[in-house]
């Protein structure tokens, strides 16, 4: 028997025959999220293990970079010139949301655009740095990750005088760029000196250049233990504060694995990989509908103490047994 399809089915057929190309097109031009990043550093072998940290972020979602989104990098090296620009670049880009590494990446994203959704990783003091009106009610554009608790900045004083009992008089490093942590840091860790009977020294730091001669000064003033607090400057020098550390015989603690393992005898904090790791989750919902201004802003539950044998041994500075039980890891 013959068999045959009518005009009006074989026009519909045809129809959509021809439309499948038009539906290929438009799923091919589907627009891929634009993520534009403000990082510490100057550059991506620096940043490597947060970048790192942030990627790997986005792949547990089921994100692909340059397949399903696309990561805008920009390294700023610290300068606070050079995070404005990048980031009105970025702004230019219209990127679809934009990841800020510090407060001064974030600052720069808050002058840059007040539409462009941002989300901060790494910001000790969001609310008193004007960034976001609460922690709870963030508000507005922005939202994030914050790396500050209560005592944390007691907790590096009472740590590196547990590590180095010999301790006397302990110096902390602040960027006075950074006025509002700065100063927090200063006043925290003069009480807790003051409590643990330590003499104190607040040294300031604005700019690389600034590192050797800072640990001139601290030697020549009988500084025995340094601490390194959080900003972008110290961890993008972490090698060269590390260096004048052990070149001047100064047992240093720091705020993160990162920075300790260039060369620092302990480091008491969050762990910093694990919030860029978390700021992915931000970002995915946001390009699914939520809004910076009703995502409350997170802070650290979860603290580690490590201690780096290797450093105390070549500084000659036998750590207690009863400390070394309570580090979370030890580096042989």
């Amino acid at each position: 028997m013959r068999s045959f399809i009518g005009r009006r089915d074989f026009m519909a057929a045809l129809g959509g025959v021809a439309a499948w190309p038009l539906a290929t097109g438009a799923q091919q031009a589907a627009k891929i999220p634009r993520i534009g990043v403000l990082w510490h550093a100057g550059s991506e072998e620096e940043e490597a293990p947060y970048l790192r940290a942030l990627r790997q972020g986005f792949s547990d979602l089921g994100y692909v970079e340059g397949r399903n989104i696309i990561l805008e990098n920009r390294f700023p090296a610290e300068i606070p010139e050079q995070s404005l620009s990048l980031a009105a670049e970025l702004a230019a880009l219209n990127v679809d949301v934009f990841v800020a590494a510090n407060r001064l990446d974030a600052l720069a994203a808050q002058r840059a655009t007040s539409t462009i959704p941002i989300v901060f990783a790494y910001v000790a003091d969001p609310v008193g740095s004007k960034l976001i009106a609460s922690l709870a009610h963030p508000g507005g554009n922005m939202t994030g990750l914050s790396n500050y608790a209560a005592d944390l900045t007691a907790k590096w004083m009472e740590f590196l005088k547990a590590t180095v009992p010999r301790l006397t008089h302990v110096a902390i490093l602040v960027n006075p760029n950074d006025e509002v942590s700065a100063r927090r840091y200063v006043e925290e860790s003069r009480a807790a000196a003051k409590k643990l009977e330590l003499r104190f020294r607040p040294m300031e730091i604005r700019a690389p250049d600034e590192f050797a001669p800072a640990f001139s000064r601290m030697r020549n003033e009988g500084v025995d233990g340094v601490v390194v607090s959080q900003d972008g400057l110290f961890y993008a020098n972490r090698n060269e504060v590390a260096n004048l550390a052990m070149t001047n015989h100064l047992p240093a603690i720091t705020y993160s694995r990162e920075t300790m393992e260039a060369g620092a005898i302990a480091c008491y904090g969050p762990n910093v990989s694990a919030m860029f790791h978390r700021a992915a989750a931000y970002v995915d919902k946001i390009l699914k509908g939520a809004k910076p201004a009703d995502l409350p802003v997170e802070q650290p539950t979860k603290f580690e103490f490590i201690v780096n044998l290797k450093v105390a041994r070549a500084l000659g500075i036998d750590v207690p047994a009863m400390l070394l039980a309570r580090a979370d890891e030890v580096i042989e």
